[in-house]
């Protein structure tokens, strides 16, 4: 369902700027936008430590940083787990986690085929990628989720969610227009608890924050629970 309102622009309007190129290209301009949003939620080193909320988690886990980007949360990951893998698709982007998180072992890969085996991981967390994938890819993503995890593994996802409060709304449009494309909107229309029950997840609990403009999503796979 699309709901069009003041602080809800249509698809068909144009998505994204150049500040998305730049972005790619200076990536402190990202960083920095970022680290204003995360004062929402109470500053970065908050946001980094919302994944756990909700987990009895084991130090001796294997955890799977999906899309991990330059690594931010692969070197929060690492203050807790001794096993951290981080899978990205740009090698540009694993080289700038290397330097942030040298002792993760990396992995570049499509997240959506990845390459890594059957029933490894007993946590895989994803912060803020989700939104970059159209739908036909984020079902192929998950169906890949649901392979590398133990049975009873945990899948995190950190990303946007349709805010509950409408004064949220200008920042979420305007960050939108500037930064992101149309996947971005799809996924504010997306059910992703419903959807990740449709893969072999048994439970999902979500939690909402800023305003209901950020979303955190914590499914299990069926199974024994992880020790």
């Amino acid at each position: 369902m699309v709901v069009t309102s003041l602080f809800y622009p249509t698809p068909t309007l144009p998505m994204a700027t150049v500040f998305r190129q730049w972005s790619y290209q200076y990536p402190w301009l990202y960083d920095t936008v970022s680290a204003l949003a995360a004062l929402s939620v109470g500053g970065e080193p908050r946001l980094r430590q919302l994944y756990r909320r909700d987990l009895a988690i084991a130090p001796h886990w294997q955890v799977l940083d999906l899309c991990c980007g330059s690594g931010p949360l692969t070197q929060e990951l690492l203050r807790t787990f001794s096993h951290v893998t981080g899978l990205d698709a740009s090698p540009f982007a694993l080289q700038r986690a290397q330097q942030r998180a040298p002792r993760a072992h990396y992995v570049q890969g499509f997240a959506e085929a990845m390459p890594l085996p059957d029933s490894h991981f007993e946590l895989v967390v994803s912060s803020t990628a989700m939104h970059e994938m159209p739908p036909d890819q984020l079902h192929q993503i998950f169906a890949e989720v649901q392979r590398i995890l133990k049975p009873g593994g945990h899948f995190v996802i950190l990303d946007f969610h349709r805010p509950t409060n409408v004064f949220f709304w200008p920042a979420v449009a305007l960050f939108f227009w500037l930064f992101e494309t149309e996947t971005a909107w799809q996924l504010l229309s997306t059910d992703l608890p419903t959807l990740l029950g449709s893969y072999g997840f048994a439970r999902c609990q979500q939690r909402l924050y800023a305003g209901g403009s950020l979303q955190v999503l914590l499914a299990t796979k069926e199974g024994t629970d992880a020790p």
